[in-house]
């Protein structure tokens, strides 16, 4: 087979094993829920058998649907019990808690469908299931309740709720970092993180020093924080950052930006809902403004604001849109489409950090306050590391996240909650936040062996990672480089050696 197809054959082997081992694991966390809803199989059984078209009886649907009401009532009793007694070895962690009210949620929705496929078309098996239906819907959603707050300690709306997410442990862990060819441990990973966060605070103690500050780094964050855009302000700027950053690009004949990608970006303005979890820009074809709108809090705009001020913001543009996520997703759609299959936050987040190393590299920031928003962005990157690794290692709970972000990058308070949240209380894979700067340096160790060894420019370089598509890195390497690929080739490169 030619490089490209031997390639293409060792990451569809690596994805079917990847989905495996994910099977497996789902099987594993399915089980540590089932002792608080052990009635979730007999909903998927109903659903099950709907889809498979088999007949259904509603005389003996309805004696079912009275069956899982009453499982619900004795497992609620039994939990009951369990709670009453404080330091009882049986009571439940609350994360499982929030899981399994999560699960209870979904099996609600599930049974619901299952019903109004009935209800209404087929007399007989509606006649039959409508009040049991309605008992065991209640009971579902009361159970749920139940979960959130006696459980898991979650009292009042969502908005308000502590972030708890679910550890995956060491096992899941270690799976999901083979599954992005790297050959490290979790433990080699954290040190890389540590290195890398030691090297921003003494960066950001150099700028606290040219601002007069001495070695008081968060006095020189919270003096850059305080210059932000007035309201309505920020659309512009943004423009006018973008612009900025593509003219330093191109003097420097860096990458290949075709002027589609430069005049295809569109800008929205996020809601106050969705900058819970995204308190800062997202970008792409669409970048997704964070500022504050006009239902917040006092409290809440001013945390806004400083979090996304001028000069935090420069170091976020070029990283959301070009040479970042715009130009990797207008290149996506022209080069090996297929292999979004294999989409992995190492290529994608990595490039984007990466083009921060990058332009650092390059002298981009000219002040102190523009060095300080490209450091707290990198600095940001080392934390998500050594955060989101430990969190799923169980070393640290989602609170003590939140702590270490506001006192080793200089957070705001909320913005730290709507990341850590953002981390694990969302859809995001379990090393996505490691991606962003574990797969820049993996990038940057590539480009120091083609481009500073004199074998490819730095054009050529960036147009033919872009070109590879959204892979593992060590796969854009073996590209690049020609390697040698068996069958049953495994990670090997030490990319930080």
């Amino acid at each position: 087979m030619p490089q490209a197809g031997k390639i293409d054959y060792l990451l569809l082997a690596n994805y079917i094993g990847r989905q495996q081992r994910q099977l497996h694991l789902d099987v594993e966390a399915a089980h540590e829920i089932e002792p608080l809803a052990p009635f979730l199989t007999d909903i998927a059984e109903l659903e099950t058998a709907r889809r498979r078209f088999e007949f259904v009886d509603g005389q003996a649907a309805a004696a079912r649907l009275a069956e899982i009401a009453a499982r619900i009532a004795s497992t609620r009793s039994d939990l009951e019990k369990k709670l009453a007694k404080a330091d009882s070895p049986d009571r439940p962690k609350k994360t499982l808690g929030r899981r399994a009210a999560l699960a209870v949620g979904a099996a609600s929705r599930t049974l619901q469908h299952w019903y109004e496929f009935y209800h209404g078309y087929d007399p007989v098996v509606g006649w039959w299931i409508e009040a049991p239906y309605k008992k065991l819907d209640s009971a579902l959603t009361d159970y749920a309740k139940f979960l959130r707050q006696k459980v898991a300690g979650v009292s009042g709306d969502e908005e308000s709720a502590p972030v708890l997410g679910s550890p995956i442990g060491r096992a899941a862990l270690e799976s999901e970092i083979a599954a992005e060819m790297i050959p490290y441990d979790p433990e080699r990973l954290l040190k890389l993180a540590d290195r890398e966060l030691n090297w921003c605070q003494e960066q950001l103690i150099a700028a606290a020093r040219d601002l007069g500050y001495g070695d008081d780094w968060k006095k020189a964050v919270e003096h850059t924080k305080q210059q932000y855009e007035s309201p309505g302000g920020q659309p512009t700027l943004i423009r006018q950052l973008n612009d900025e950053a593509i003219q330093f690009i191109e003097v420097r004949n860096l990458i290949t930006i075709p002027p589609l990608a430069k005049e295809t970006w569109r800008m929205e303005m996020m809601t106050r809902e969705r900058q819970r979890v995204n308190p800062f820009f997202t970008g792409g074809e669409t970048m997704s403004v964070s500022f504050p709108t006009i239902d917040m809090s006092n409290d809440e705009k001013l945390m806004s604001l400083r979090g996304n001020n001028k000069y935090f913001a420069r170091a976020t543009v070029f990283h959301e849109l070009i040479p970042g996520h715009r130009l990797q997703a207008y290149m996506q759609e022209r080069y090996r489409t297929y292999r979004r299959l294999f989409r992995t936050p190492f290529w994608i987040e990595g490039w984007a950090v990466y083009w921060e190393m990058q332009m650092w590299d390059l002298k981009f920031p000219r002040t102190p306050e523009e060095r300080i928003g490209m450091l707290f962005w990198r600095m940001h990157r080392a934390a998500r590391i050594i955060f989101s690794l430990n969190f799923h290692l169980e070393k640290m709970n989602a609170q003590e996240c939140i702590d270490f972000l506001v006192d080793r990058v200089g957070h705001e308070r909320e913005n730290a909650v709507g990341e850590v949240r953002r981390s694990f209380e969302t859809t995001y894979s379990p090393l996505y936040q490691a991606g962003y700067m574990l797969g820049a340096l993996q990038l940057r160790a590539l480009y120091r062996e083609l481009v500073d060894s004199g074998k490819m420019t730095p054009r050529a370089f960036h147009d033919a990672v872009l070109q590879e598509s959204s892979i593992p890195i060590e796969m854009v390497r073996a590209s690049l480089t020609g390697q040698a690929l068996s069958r049953d080739y495994k990670a090997q490169w030490r990319f930080d050696d």
